[in-house]
């Protein structure tokens, strides 16, 4: 069993799930989750003979949580798990699986930093490059300009998503969760008008998948309730920051080993419907892409719809490296 370390990273503290002996992996998730979503990976993985590390971000559970919403820049949590990275592993460079938030978060990672990380892995996102223009601009011109919801816009304003999400947090994890699951139906997540608020018109099934058991359900409630949704929403208030900081690394690539997860039914996936093909779209940015893995009938939340699967090819690909 993993046991909680608090790793000082020189700007905040953040509590790293630790398992294992051998070359560091870490692992980095998404919204809106924590190091619990790599539970059924984790021990595998310690198991065949690396030492795991799966934190929760700065804002999440046992992490530090700042309040300015700057504090969770891109710049700063790559800077986290560097200091993840150093704290556990200093005489060698470290390993990185990263889902949802966390795929980016990794990928800028090996980006900014190939002499701290030896291989990347991201399950859900694609790497599509240093940015030609902020990621408000672009939903901005897709979604809101022509009046149609998008979750990211709602999260723009501080406060108002913060409360819809805190007001029942058990309800709107069940509802996010299940909106982008590959076991919803087309048309869970529901089409809307800009001005909308995230949870009108999303379905609380019952029963719940039987991928999301009700104890790891409370787990998560139980960290939302005490951490509150602030800091994990900052994290989409950055995008003209994260900008701005990433053009410093123009025309670099990710040369690391590299590897690709996704659903077919996640619609991160495939940039929302924008990208036909996103192990192509990533061969122009990372010069060793060995696999991009499309498993059917998974939605968003790879590592924990189909762990056996997803754990199989990490273990490939860990013993590849």
């Amino acid at each position: 069993m993993p046991q909680f370390q608090i790793i000082d990273t020189g700007e905040v503290k953040l509590r790293v799930a630790v398992e294992g002996e051998g070359p560091l992996v870490i692992m980095v998730h998404g919204f809106p989750e924590s190091w619990y979503s790599w539970r059924h990976q984790i021990g595998p993985v310690a198991q065949a003979g690396y030492k795991v590390a799966a934190l929760d971000v700065r804002g999440y559970g046992g992490s530090d949580k700042p309040h300015p919403v700057e504090a969770y820049s891109m710049e700063n949590l790559t800077a986290d798990v560097a200091g993840v990275a150093t704290a556990l592993q200093p005489e060698a460079p470290a390993i990185l699986i990263g889902h949802d938030w966390g795929a980016p978060i990794v990928w800028n990672s090996a980006l900014t930093r190939p002499q701290t990380f030896s291989a990347v892995a991201g399950l859900s996102v694609p790497y599509s490059g240093v940015p030609s223009r902020p990621f408000t601009e672009i939903f901005t011109e897709v979604f809101t300009s022509k009046g149609h919801f998008f979750y990211q816009a709602w999260f723009q304003a501080e406060g108002p998503p913060e409360a819809e999400a805190e007001a029942d947090v058990r309800g709107f994890l069940r509802k996010f969760y299940y909106g982008i699951c590959g076991d919803a139906p087309d048309g869970t997540w529901p089409q809307k008008a800009h001005g909308a608020t995230l949870l009108e018109g999303m379905v609380d099934p019952d029963p719940f998948p039987a991928w999301l058991t009700p104890a790891d359900l409370d787990y998560y409630v139980g960290e939302f309730e005490r951490s509150g949704f602030r800091g994990p929403i900052n994290r989409y208030r950055n995008h003209e920051r994260d900008f701005e900081w990433l053009q410093g690394f123009k025309g670099r690539k990710i040369e690391q080993p590299s590897l690709l997860i996704g659903g077919d039914r996640d619609p991160a996936f495939n940039g929302f419907g924008r990208i036909a093909d996103p192990g192509a779209m990533m061969r122009q940015h990372v010069t060793d892409l060995r696999g991009v893995h499309v498993l059917p009938g998974v939605g968003h939340w790879t590592q924990q719809e189909r762990p056996a699967e997803v754990t199989g090819l990490l273990l490939d690909w860990l013993k590849g490296l």
